[in-house]
Formats: structure tokens, sequence, C-alpha cells
């Protein structure tokens, strides 16, 4: 049985259930820094009776402290919205394992909207790990499968119609796409790898990797249907980009990275500083694309119908 100590900051948080619940079913001690505002929250009720709850706040140095002296690994899910919290963290984890995840900053040249939200903070976070000595493995999700690909029951006002799909650039650079579920499995095997210290694990497997072109003829497949593809320009997506508000900039900059210029996967991996999920773990049953396509997951290719109407392309 595993003996590793896990406190997971954020846990009640959209990725921190699923990461908590991998840990927990791995066997591990699992914690979660919950505030007292947070235990009194029904809604919270059912994820918090899922693991030891340790009281603190992350603004709380002195609490923050005592948490992760209790622990042996600390993981971080805080949201893009409390990135610069991170810093406390780091403040007071130096002599703790610390586990992150999210887009592989140190390849990316997003364009200004995604570089000032995101990116940047994430650069400047990981060398501050590095700097002060700590003990780390950074995981790249790349694009979650229940954001990324909703399904048809959470598309409920959609500018540009379900009969056509809003593509950018040609269509064919390629993305990669993970469920919540698989990115939590993959994070906690690397808590005891000692494969995974102080590198990146990119959970980036080659089934899970399309283009627009290829999600939307994936599902035209599943599902019979016909679509009318609408391909929408860098010149016209740079546009939208900068006449839109938070939270549409930052999530259209995210897709003008991936979808654009192709940073999920226009690099190799060097296995001096870099590892894949699924060589590492082969056993890992992973869930596929095409499994989510299929009528019992009900997922589809109309997320950035949400944002571009198609009448403004």
């Amino acid at each position: 049985m595993a003996t590793t100590k896990i406190l997971i900051i954020g846990g009640t948080g959209w990725i921190g259930k699923f990461m908590v619940e991998a840990s927990a079913k791995a066997g591990h001690p699992t914690f979660a820094l919950v505030r007292e505002s947070t235990l009194s929250d029904p809604a919270k009720t059912p994820i918090i009776q899922s693991f030891k709850t340790l009281g603190g706040d992350i603004h709380d140095h002195e609490s923050l402290v005592k948490a992760i002296k209790q622990v042996d690994v600390v993981i971080s899910t805080v949201s893009y919205m409390h990135l610069p919290d991170q810093f406390k963290i780091i403040s007071a984890i130096k002599e703790a394992g610390n586990v992150k995840f999210g887009n592989d900053v140190d390849h990316a040249n997003g364009v200004d909207e995604a570089k000032s939200l995101i990116f940047d903070d994430k650069v400047q976070i990981r060398r501050t790990i590095e700097s002060e000595g700590i003990p780390y493995t950074y995981v790249v999700a790349n694009f979650f499968t229940g954001h990324f690909l909703p399904t048809l029951s959470e598309l409920i006002a959609t500018p540009t119609p379900l009969h056509k799909v809003i593509i950018l650039g040609d269509g064919n650079p390629r993305a990669v796409f993970n469920t919540e579920e698989d990115v939590a499995t993959y994070t906690i095997r690397t808590v005891d790898d000692p494969r995974t210290l102080n590198k990146t694990l990119y959970i980036k497997q080659l089934a899970n990797t399309l283009s627009c072109n290829d999600l939307v003829s994936l599902w035209e497949k599943k599902t019979g249907k016909t679509l009318e593809r609408v391909y929408v320009t860098e010149d016209e997506l740079l546009k939208q980009i900068q006449e839109s508000s938070f939270p549409v900039n930052m999530g259209l900059a995210i897709c003008h990275a991936a979808f654009v210029k192709e940073e999920h996967t226009n690099f190799q991996i060097d296995p001096s500083f870099g590892v894949e999920a699924s060589q590492l773990y082969p056993h890992v049953k992973y869930t596929t694309v095409d499994e989510l396509l299929d009528e019992k997951y009900n997922r589809t290719p109309f997320y950035l119908n949400q944002f571009i109407p198609v009448n403004k392309v």
C-alpha cells in the first residue's frame, strides 16, 4: 500500500477533485488544504468526505507551513485565476516535493493575452521552484476534454449554429486532448517515481493527438452527420482576440497557440528534461478521443462555436 502522504492544494476545485480521487484510489494518505468557508459549503461536502482536511489558508503563511510539514508531497491545482498565489506555496515548501501541471510554457510563444494572463506567470513559477532547489515534477496536461470537447447539453448558447463548425487556420495543426481523470492518474503515478524527479511529464498520447480537421471528421463518422466547416484565418482570429474581453480573449489565445502555432506538438521531448506519460506507464488504460466521441460520452468538436460568430468570419 502507498505510504507517501500527499497534500492537494485546490482539492475542492475542478481538477483538484479528480486529483483527490486518484490519490485516494492509489492508496495514498490524501489531505487537502481547506478553508473554514469551504468546510461549511454544502456543495463541497461530497468532495470533502473523500479526503482528510488540514485547516489552513494559502494566504496564511504559518498555517500553510504547518500543513506542508505533515506531508511528503504537495500537488498544487490552483486555478489560473490564482497563479500568483503559487509563489506563497513555494515560500512554504522548500523542503517538500512539488508537483505542478499545466501548459508547457517553456515552449509557448502565445499572443500577448495568453502570455500575460497565464504563460508568463507559469514560467516565473517554474524558475522560482528551480532556483529554490525544490524537488519537482511538472505535469503538462494540454487540453482537458471536459472543457475543450463540450457535450451538446453544455452548448446552451452558441453564436455559430451547430450545423457549422469553427476551425482555426487550415485546421491541420494538432493538439493533445486528455480527460481530467487520466491527467490525475498519471500525476499520482509520478509521486514515488524517481524517473520523473526534476523533470516534466508530458501527457501526449498519439491516439489523443488530433487536428481540428481530424476531430471534425471523426465526429462526422461517429454521428453520420456532415458539418459545414468555417475556416478562420490567423489574422481574423487575432482580431477577435483583440476585440474580446476576458475570459473569451484568453480562451481564444490558448486555442491560437495550440491550433495555429501547434505548440502542443511542435517539439520533441528531450529525455534530459522530459518524459511522456503513456511510454512511462504503458499499463495505464487511458480514454481516447475516439471513445469520447461515442454516444456514451457525447463529446463534440464545437468548442469554438461558443466564441466566434460565423457572421464575423
